[in-house]
């Protein structure tokens, strides 16, 4: 019989696992921390640091080598995520939505064909991947989908739009939901593959935006698009489902995601505290903030933990919702909370453009909301608590 492998515990990382975050962290810090308050400002989509992130091999890291990933696993590319976290949140996001939104679900659910017709080009960075589900009538209300496919004989007929689709204008392949089957409500949901140059598909530019400012966005416009008949990713119906599994893992993304940006902000304040002088020496000495560094740690710390652990539990091929839902919801507050406290400790200072620590915290308002919302998040892990209440013993 077949036994799972064992969970690795704590904070203890693999020698490969370490290789990356070292790799990773260099490149940060040389080629993505220098550019982090320009791309925000002037919502510039940093083209060139993404090919480099594609030649240190980041958007393969979780898939298997016949396909030109690493096969690294899923703690190892939430690593890359926390790296790039601490000094872009931008530039974090573009990585995390192309590999766990854009090119997974397709790896998980394409098939053969599929997989072995996209994924090596995306992970290539031949060109990105994206993923639409939100509409602007359906965000948290997933299953409120309006956008339709009718099977048109040999292809599929969509009609709709989507919103806030992270990578959009530099995707070369859309993955999508559509109602197949109105009467059969988030059962009649179905997903697709779609191609950038389907015909009856277009993009129209996305909203100017309080934080992420450097990873791009855009809605998708789909007017009479036929998408090929084979290009159905899972079976029909099955397109809700699909999408709250890819939420699942996405969740761990967004929650290394935030983690990172947490962090970050962490390090900004405590250099700041050290440096600053008030009340006749450094600032760090005066107990009130010496309390928000140390309340910041133990947030960051219990973070961590939950964030590695349902990585671990992916990589191990365990059940990992409950704990990816945890994971992102005390992450992305605890990424809010501590951005917002690294303000109170700059103090003006904070307020202004000069210091990166106002931008981190516009940029963690995206954590508490994408992937989920925390409101969703507790009705997950909520949901959890009462089926596992409910079990007879």
């Amino acid at each position: 019989m077949y036994e799972l492998p064992p969970i690795q515990h704590g904070l203890e990382l693999t020698e490969d696992q370490t290789m990356i975050r070292e790799m990773v962290a260099e490149f940060a810090q040389n080629e993505v921390a220098p550019k982090a308050a320009e791309i925000d400002e002037h919502h510039r989509f940093p083209l060139d640091t993404w090919e480099k992130i594609v030649e240190l091999g980041l958007p393969g890291i979780v898939f298997p080598e016949e396909l030109g990933g690493s096969d690294g696993g899923t703690l190892a590319y939430a690593l890359a995520v926390e790296e790039l976290a601490k000094v872009c949140g931008s530039t974090a996001l573009t990585l995390a939505a192309h590999v766990s939104l854009g090119t997974y679900p397709i790896f998980k659910w394409g098939g053969d064909k599929l997989a072995k017709m996209y994924v090596p080009d995306l992970i290539s960075g031949k060109y990105m991947g994206a993923y639409g589900l939100t509409e602007p009538g359906a965000g948290s209300d997933s299953g409120g989908t309006r956008t339709t496919a009718v099977d048109g004989g040999d292809h599929w007929v969509l009609n709709g739009r989507k919103c806030f689709i992270t990578n959009a204008n530099y995707a070369g392949v859309f993955i999508v939901t559509a109602v197949t089957d109105k009467s059969l409500g988030a059962k009649g949901i179905s997903a697709f593959v779609v191609p950038r140059e389907t015909k009856g598909f277009s993009l129209e530019k996305g909203e100017t935006k309080l934080g992420m400012r450097g990873s791009d966005w855009a809605s998708l416009v789909f007017e009479d698009a036929h998408i090929p008949k084979d290009h159905l990713l899972g079976p029909p119906g099955e397109g809700f489902t699909t999408f709250m599994k890819t939420l699942d893992g996405g969740r761990i993304s967004i929650a290394a995601l935030s983690l990172g940006i947490a962090e970050g902000a962490f390090d900004c304040a405590k250099r700041y505290a050290h440096e600053r002088e008030a009340f006749g020496g450094p600032l760090i000495d005066q107990q009130a903030v010496q309390f928000k560094l140390a309340d910041m740690e133990v947030q960051i710390e219990a973070a961590k933990h939950l964030v590695y652990q349902a990585a671990r539990l992916k990589d191990a091929g365990r059940p990992y919702g409950r704990e990816g839902a945890v994971a992102k919801l005390h992450a992305s507050e605890t990424a809010m909370k501590v951005t917002y406290d690294a303000i109170q400790i700059y103090g003006g200072y904070g307020y202004s453009r000069e210091y990166p620590v106002e931008r981190m915290w516009r940029d963690a308002k995206l954590c508490v909301i994408g992937e989920g919302t925390s409101e969703i998040q507790r009705l997950v892990i909520a949901r959890n608590i009462l089926r596992t209440f409910r079990q007879p013993a």
